[in-house]
């Protein structure tokens, strides 16, 4: 019994392992949602549609202070080809709008769908908010991060 409870774990382990070698594409979705009151910030759900190459933009420190950094422009970093899909902002005139949430909600499930039906897996999710400090702000988003792979098409 030992033996085969061994052998199990053992076979159950390689076919893990061959698995996690498969993924080889991952695709990150970003949704801002828009906590501006009066509904005039912008929501949209983001995706990369551009192959970046790290390297490009890397740079490395030789003794902890002195940097090339200089090197490499910002405006270089940004990508010209995303999809934006538009979504519906949290707040309208009377305060928070849970028919724009559930829109909002009913969008992304389907593009997580859509995702999914491609053969990407969701792996991740973060979320973080910068929220309206009071009356002298008037700022603030929620971001949500998805993370997706799949393999080798």
């Amino acid at each position: 019994m030992k033996k085969a409870m061994l052998s199990l774990l053992v076979i159950l382990a390689i076919i893990q392992q061959s698995q996690a070698q498969d993924i080889s594409e991952w695709k990150v979705v970003t949704v801002v949602e828009s906590i501006v009151p009066a509904g005039i910030g912008r929501s949209r759900m983001i995706e990369n549609m551009t192959e970046i190459n790290t390297e490009d933009f890397r740079t490395s420190r030789t003794n902890g202070t002195k940097s090339n950094q200089g090197s490499v422009r910002r405006q270089d970093i940004k990508v010209d080809e995303f999809d934006e899909t538009k979504l519906l902002n949290f707040f309208s005139i009377g305060g928070i709008n849970f028919q724009n949430v559930a829109s909002n909600d009913a969008m992304i499930g389907a593009r997580i769908m859509e995702l999914m039906g491609e053969g990407w897996d969701l792996r991740f999710v973060t979320s973080g908010v910068e929220s309206d400090a009071g009356a002298e702000d008037g700022q603030g988003i929620f971001i949500t991060r998805m993370f997706f792979s799949r393999t080798a098409q």
